[in-house]
């Protein structure tokens, strides 16, 4: 017997049901690129022209998994697969060396597959957990339907489409730009990879979740260790030219942060609150990193700050407004 079982949208007007989906297109893209520190606020603009890929990505992720009946385990996956994606074909990252003339690679590197293990670690774990699968707790804490479609079959199809022109139009802009191009077999080791993410995440949201007794710490407790997990790990990465010993250390925290969360959201103790209380530590993790950071797009250290100041208090009012909404779901 599996938990797995087909949702189907309510009948409600087709507008209001579609607003957190909107609303999680431009969430995911403003996570990922500017508050992370990415873009400067003198670059919002380029939101719309991110949207299509990590919004459409991150829609079409949470619509199918919940369609499924799938919980987070199957969203994390494909998280990972969109990551596959992206830093695969669309910029391909994972295996160009000058990739914005960083040489990325260089350090651990692993010739017979032409990539770099700690860059490879930490641009998959930034796509798995910050581009897709916060915007997405966050969003669905926001709403009072978190397991429900939000989307009917045309809706979803608007934003499959916004998707694919994203990939398109990023990987298009990507070779405008560069004339690296991955080699066949690099490219069918990005086919093969994502096929098989895929497929566990199918058998992950096909299992039954064995529920355990026992208690969980307070979603505040939870934040906090969502905090300083995230933050060691992004602190871990800052070194990236240390190699090895980078990707070593990443994967072990990672593995902490899978055994604790699996372990604790499996007891029956375990609540809405606590999901957002995990994935805010890792939000709030992003907006405090972005101040010591450049941008990657030229702005003055002022313009930076100032915007990096203005998307670390959205993050923080965002992240407000889903604990009260979440508290009065929980409570009700």
């Amino acid at each position: 017997m599996t938990n797995t079982h087909v949702v189907t949208a309510p009948r409600r007007s087709g507008v209001k049901r579609g607003l957190p989906a909107l609303g999680l297109f431009f969430l995911s893209p403003m996570v990922a690129e500017f508050l992370l520190g990415n873009i400067p606020i003198s670059g919002l603009f380029a939101l719309f022209a991110l949207a299509p890929l990590y919004g459409g990505g991150a829609v079409l992720i949470r619509e199918v998994a919940r369609r499924r009946g799938w919980g987070y385990p199957s969203i994390l996956i494909l998280a990972l697969a969109y990551g596959v994606i992206e830093e695969g074909i669309t910029t391909q990252s994972l295996f160009n060396p000058n990739y914005a003339h960083l040489r990325l690679l260089d350090p651990g590197h692993i010739s017979f597959l032409g990539i770099g293990a700690p860059w490879t670690v930490m641009v998959l774990g930034l796509h798995t957990l910050w581009s897709i699968t916060v915007p997405i707790v966050v969003m669905e804490s926001l709403s009072s339907r978190p397991r429900e479609p939000w989307l009917g079959k045309l809706g979803l199809s608007v934003y499959g489409v916004l998707f694919i022109l994203g990939v398109v139009a990023t990987t298009l802009f990507g070779y405008a730009q560069d004339s690296f191009r991955a080699s066949p077999g690099q490219n069918v080791g990005v086919a093969v990879a994502v096929v098989v993410l895929i497929a566990l995440a199918v058998w992950a949201g096909r299992r039954t979740p064995r529920r355990t007794t026992g208690n969980v710490p307070s979603p505040w407790i939870v934040g906090i260790v969502g905090l300083v997990l995230s933050s060691g790990w992004m602190l871990v990465n800052d070194e990236i030219k240390n190699g090895w010993l980078c990707a070593a250390v990443s994967i072990a925290v990672d593995v902490l942060a899978i055994v604790l969360f699996v372990t604790w959201s499996r007891r029956t103790t375990w609540t809405r609150m606590h999901t957002l209380a995990a994935a805010g530590g890792a939000m709030l993790t992003y907006a405090w990193h972005a101040f010591p950071e450049s941008p990657t797009f030229g702005a003055s250290r002022t313009v930076d700050l100032i915007g990096n100041g203005v998307f670390a208090l959205l993050a923080v009012v965002l992240l407000i407004s889903a604990t009260i909404r979440c508290d009065k779901f929980v409570r009700s």
